[in-house]
């Protein structure tokens, strides 16, 4: 449908479904900016990720779960250390998604000088879910709006965002694998298999 969801429904959402991923997709605009031009990948930063570890776990003491850890009966204290936890790896995985649309799109879609941001956005905020905010270009600028709503400048998003998310799943997999109990029980053969070097 077309409605307005406010920010922070959306990545609850995501959460409730289970997500892997969560990717909100925009339109940059400046006003009097006719000039601006290029899309960016934002994830949050470091300080809004601290704030928004504290936030959660004061409102989600009472029954909730981030990445699997109940904190129920938790204390704030240790609570807000769990979320914290989550957060960190969350954002480790949401910036090598960021740095795959960046490296998938080289090429096929015009990036911003400072291509790769980090921001207090609320929309990011999920403890659990890895997230990338896309400013797909500036609707502003008469000639980036034309290449955002032509077919070509579609197919082009559509498949560098589709790449960068299979390599990411990819390197998720291969991650796991790596981890796997079967790996931990034969540390020799996880080390050939990722090519390390003992």
């Amino acid at each position: 449908g077309d409605r307005f969801v406010a920010l922070a429904e959306r990545y609850e959402a995501a959460r409730r479904l289970g997500a892997d991923l969560f990717i909100s997709i925009h339109a940059d605009s400046i006003a009097g900016g006719g000039e601006a031009e290029g899309a960016s990948v934002y994830t949050l930063s470091e300080r809004a990720s601290s704030a928004a570890a504290r936030r959660f776990a004061r409102r989600e003491n009472a029954a909730n779960r981030v990445n699997g850890q109940s904190l129920s009966g938790k204390s704030d204290a240790v609570s807000a250390i769990l979320v914290d936890l989550s957060q960190r790896r969350t954002q480790e995985r949401s910036e090598r998604l960021a740095a795959l649309i960046a490296s998938e799109g080289r090429g096929m879609i015009r990036f911003h000088p400072q291509a790769r941001r980090s921001a207090a956005l609320e929309v990011l905020r999920a403890p659990d879910v890895p997230s990338v905010l896309f400013e797909s270009g500036y609707i502003s600028n008469p000639r980036e709006a034309a290449r955002l709503m032509s077919e070509t400048g579609r197919a082009d998003f559509a498949r560098v965002m589709a790449r960068a998310i299979r390599l990411y799943f990819a390197q998720e997999r291969r991650e796991a694998e790596r981890l796997s109990p079967d790996a931990i029980a034969d540390p020799a053969s996880a080390i050939a298999s990722s090519g390390t070097q003992p």
